[in-house]
This record gives C-alpha cells, sequence and structure tokens, in this order.
C-alpha cells in the first residue's frame, strides 16, 4: 500500500500593522495514524472553538488530542487518508471499538455483528467530505454510493461508514460543524 503525497497547510493572520501575513506553513505538526485501523491517518488542518470563529493571530489550535467531532459550536478541517477494506476489514468489533475511543469519542461507533461495514458511525455533525484521490464508497444504512475524485459528499448526522474497495489508499478532505439534530429527528434516532 503506496503512501498518498504529502501536503502543506499554510496559516494566515496579520502583523502588528494590520497587513496580511503568513503565519504558518508546512506540514500539518498534528497527525493521528489509528492503531485500530493500520493505515488510517488523521491530520488535523485546523479547528475552532466558537461561532462565529475568533479571528486573531493565536496559537495552532490543533495541538491537542485529537477529537472526531468539534465541540460546542465550533468546526473542524481534516484529512484522513482511508486505507484499502482488505485491511479495514481485518478488525474486530474490539478494534472497531476501539478506534472511535482513540478518536475521542467511542459512542460514535453503531458497527454490529450485521452492519454494512464495521465502521458505522454517526456524529451530531454537519460534514462536508471531498475525495481528493483514489475512491471510497460512502455507506449508509440501506445504500451505498461509489465517488470518486472531486466528488463532495453532505453528510448530515447519518449513520455512515467510508469503504475503500480498491488496493490503492484513498484521501478525503472533511468539514466538520457542530450541529443538532432537529426534534423530529431526535425521536427517531433514539
Amino acid at each position: 500500500m503506496q503512501a498518498l503525497p504529502p501536503f502543506q497547510r499554510v496559516v494566515t493572520g496579520h502583523d502588528s500593522e494590520g497587513q496580511a501575513v503568513v503565519t504558518l506553513a508546512g506540514p500539518t505538526p498534528n497527525n493521528f495514524p489509528l492503531k485500530a485501523v493500520p493505515g488510517t491517518l488523521f491530520y488535523e488542518v485546523w479547528n475552532s472553538s466558537i461561532s462565529p470563529a475568533l479571528l486573531d493571530n493565536g496559537a495552532d489550535p490543533t495541538d491537542k488530542p485529537l477529537q472526531l467531532s468539534p465541540g460546542a459550536l465550533g468546526s473542524v478541517i481534516r484529512v484522513v487518508d482511508i486505507p484499502p477494506d482488505s485491511v479495514q476489514n481485518q478488525v474486530s468489533a474490539e478494534d472497531a471499538a476501539a478506534a472511535f475511543a482513540e478518536i475521542g469519542q467511542a459512542h460514535a461507533g453503531t458497527g454490529k455483528a450485521d452492519s454494512r461495514h464495521k465502521l458505522m458511525h454517526r456524529t451530531e455533525t454537519l460534514d462536508y467530505g471531498i475525495v481528493t484521490e483514489g475512491e471510497v464508497w460512502l455507506v449508509l444504512d440501506g445504500e451505498e454510493v461509489h465517488l470518486k475524485r472531486g466528488d463532495i459528499v453532505v453528510q448530515r448526522g447519518t449513520n455512515h461508514a467510508w469503504s475503500n474497495r480498491t488496493e490503492a489508499m484513498a484521501r478525503m478532505v472533511f468539514i466538520l460543524l457542530d450541529g443538532r439534530y432537529a426534534p423530529e429527528l431526535k425521536e427517531m434516532l433514539r
């Protein structure tokens, strides 16, 4: 399995005279390989903890343990490298549960013995997912969608998984926004 090419993160800010400047540039410093699912790598690009986001020259907010979802009123942008299912399918039910615990949300994992994918999960977030390398299948409770480079998914708090049915690594960019289920959905999802 060949690693995907590196990418650069560029963060802007303002100098003491209010002029736009680059404050950080280079690879993402906070990357998290999942021990429970070999080959899966989370690159934390940036996050915010409030909305509207505070626009300042503050420190890098990714310098903390990995958390799958943003905090209340927060946002996250990350890149995730997704290994082939030939690797993901080796994961036991215990490893799948451990993967979600490893990314700070043990309760997000919904995979069961009869699930369509071992890494099914649900978060109360609005997620924008963009395929940038390879191919993946969006797996939902009753259907699947084949996605290729450039395809975009708007994932609205649904139960889902990302399946890579090729033997090459895939990469997606995710932007996650804190969300709240509509009252009628919240009742159905209990």
